[in-house]
C-alpha cells in the first residue's frame, strides 16, 4: 500500500487545524480546540489516518500536508460556495429544519445544487486518499450526501456517519424538497450514528416511508442485501482532561480573579454559548430580568455572566438576533444596574478552554437552556469542573443532555414563568442539595467520556461493516 493512502479517514466540514498569522506576517497552523479532534486524533495515529476538510480560507487551493504528526487532505471552496453550500443549505435550510423549526427554513434550489456539488468534492477527496478497504468516518449535517457518493466510487470502504444536531420528525423532515436524496445519501453509510435515539427512530421511519426499504427496529435491508444500522451514540467530551485543567492553580486563581472583577456577589450565573437563535437567549436573559424586576433578586447579590460567541456573522438572521441580544441586555443593565455594577456581564467574544475552565469554576449556576440542541457540550464541561462537587446546572428539557444529566435542574425553556421558579431553585437550593446531583451528575459524564463514544462507534463500524448485525 502507498505510504500516502490512510487506512482511517476522518471526513468533516473543516480540518481540525487554524491558521494563525503571527505579527511579521508569517502564517502556520495550531490544533483547533474541540472534544471531536481530542477523540479522534489518538485513532488517527494508530490506524494511519488522515482528515479530509476545509481549511477555512476562500479561493485557496492547498496540498496535503501534515501538522503535529497529522495528515491533512484540504478541500477548496469558493467564495459563491460558502455562501450557498454552507451559510445556505446547511444553515439556513438543513439547520433550523434540523431544530425544529425555530426559525423558518429557506429552500432555495441554487443552494441544493452547491450542496451537491460540494459534497461530491468532499467524497472525491476522501476516495483518493483512502487505502483499499479503508475505514471512512463522515461527520455531520454538511456531508449528508458523501456516504453515498463515496460508495459509488469507492465500494470496498466500510463507511460510518455521525449527526452531531438533531434529527428531526417524519412531519418536519418531510417539508425538505431533497428530502429523498438526503435519506439515500445516508443509507451509503453501513452505520449511521444518532445523538439520541429519537433521531435513529425518526429516520428508521422516513426511509420505510420515503424510500420504501426494508427495516426492521434499527437496521435497514436495501435491494441489494447491504445492511444499514441506525443507531444512537451520546457524544460526551474529554472529562479527565478539563477536571485536571479545573484543579490547577493558575485556573482556579483566574476564577476568585472573576469573581472579585464582578464585585464578589452571593452568586454568579453563567451562559456560554454561541450566538444562535437555537440557544434561548433571549428567554433565559428576559427571566433573570423579571426576576430582578420583581425583587426576587438583587443586583448586589447575584450577577449574570452571557458568553455568545460570534457565530455566522455574514447571515442576516444571525446578524438580527445579535441585535435583539445586545437591545435586550441594554433594557435589563438600564433597569437594574448602577454605576459601576450591571447585573449583566455580557461578553461577545470567543475565549479560549483555559478561559473557560475558569469560567465554569467561577460560576456557581450553570444556565444551558437551548430551544433545541443535539447534545450540548457545555453542560458537561461545566459538571467536569465541579470536582469538589458543588455548583448547580441548569439544563433544558430539550438538550440531548437532559437525558444523561437528569439530575440537573431540568427546565421547559418556551416556559419563562417556570424558567424563573426554575433558576431561583437552582440559587437558594442548600449545599447539600446540590453537592447530591453534582455527585450524580459527575459520575455520569466521567463515566461516558469521548474516548468511550468514539470507541463505541468504531468498534459497530467495525461490526456492522462484516454484517455482523
Amino acid at each position: 500500500m502507498p505510504r500516502d493512502l490512510a487506512d482511517f479517514v476522518v471526513v468533516a466540514n473543516r480540518l481540525p487545524v487554524d491558521r494563525i498569522v503571527d505579527k511579521d506576517g508569517l502564517a502556520s497552523w495550531r490544533n483547533s480546540p474541540g472534544g471531536l479532534v481530542t477523540a479522534l486524533e489518538p485513532v488517527l495515529r494508530a490506524r494511519n489516518g488522515a482528515w479530509v476538510g476545509w481549511h477555512g480560507a476562500m479561493d485557496e487551493h492547498l496540498a496535503p500536508f501534515t501538522h503535529d504528526g497529522l495528515r491533512l487532505v484540504p478541500v477548496p471552496l469558493s467564495e459563491i460556495e460558502v455562501t450557498e453550500y454552507y451559510e445556505g443549505f446547511s444553515n439556513a435550510t438543513l439547520w433550523p429544519l434540523y431544530h425544529d423549526v425555530v426559525r423558518p427554513p429557506e429552500f432555495h434550489r441554487e443552494w441544493w445544487e452547491a450542496y451537491v456539488h460540494v459534497n461530491r468534492r468532499f467524497a472525491e477527496h476522501a476516495a483518493a486518499v483512502a487505502s483499499e478497504g479503508a475505514f471512512v468516518w463522515v461527520q455531520d449535517y454538511q456531508l449528508q450526501l458523501v456516504p453515498q457518493m463515496l460508495r459509488d466510487l469507492r465500494p470496498d470502504l466500510k463507511i460510518g456517519f455521525f449527526l452531531h444536531i438533531p434529527f428531526p420528525p417524519t412531519e418536519l423532515f418531510g417539508q425538505l424538497p431533497w428530502r429523498r436524496e438526503i435519506l439515500e445519501g445516508l443509507l451509503g453509510a453501513d452505520l449511521v450514528g444518532f445523538q439520541m435515539p429519537g433521531g435513529a427512530q425518526n429516520f428508521i421511519r422516513l426511509v420505510r416511508q420515503r424510500v420504501g426499504h426494508k427495516a426492521r427496529r434499527n437496521i435497514v435491508e436495501l435491494p441489494n442485501g447491504r445492511l444499514v444500522k441506525a443507531e444512537a451514540y451520546p457524544i460526551s467530551i474529554d472529562a479527565a482532561g478539563f477536571e485536571e485543567l479545573a484543579r490547577t492553580p493558575h485556573i482556579e486563581a483566574r476564577a476568585r480573579e472573576i469573581r472579585e472583577q464582578l464585585g464578589n456577589p452571593k452568586t454568579v450565573l453563567l451562559g456560554i454559548d454561541r450566538l444562535d437563535y437555537t440557544k434561548g437567549l433571549p428567554q433565559r436573559l428576559r427571566a433573570f430580568g423579571e426576576l430582578l424586576s420583581e425583587g426576587r433578586l438583587s443586583v448586589d447579590d447575584v450577577t449574570f455572566i452571557q458568553v455568545a460567541t460570534p457565530s455566522r456573522e455574514r447571515v442576516h438572521q444571525y446578524r438580527v438576533l445579535r441585535d435583539d441580544i445586545n437591545a435586550i441586555v441594554g433594557q435589563i443593565n438600564g433597569d437594574s444596574g448602577r454605576i459601576g455594577q450591571q447585573p449583566i456581564q455580557y461578553l461577545h467574544d470567543s475565549y479560549d478552554r483555559d478561559e473557560m475552565a475558569a469560567l465554569y469554576r467561577a460560576a456557581d449556576v450553570m444556565v444551558v437552556t437551548p430551544l433545541r440542541d443535539g447534545m450540548n457540550l457545555v453542560a458537561k464541561e461545566y459538571v467536569a469542573t465541579r470536582w469538589q462537587n458543588d455548583g448547580a446546572l441548569v439544563l433544558s428539557e430539550f438538550a440531548g443532555a437532559a437525558d444523561e444529566l437528569r439530575h440537573a435542574y431540568l427546565v421547559n425553556p418556551h416556559d419563562i414563568n417556570g424558567l424563573k421558579e426554575t433558576l431561583m431553585l437552582a440559587i437558594t437550593s442548600s449545599p447539600r442539595e446540590r453537592r447530591r446531583r453534582m455527585k450524580a451528575l459527575r459520575r455520569q459524564v466521567m463515566e461516558n467520556d469521548i474516548e468511550l463514544w468514539a470507541n463505541n462507534f468504531i468498534e459497530d463500524l467495525i461490526a456492522t461493516s462484516q454484517h455482523e448485525l
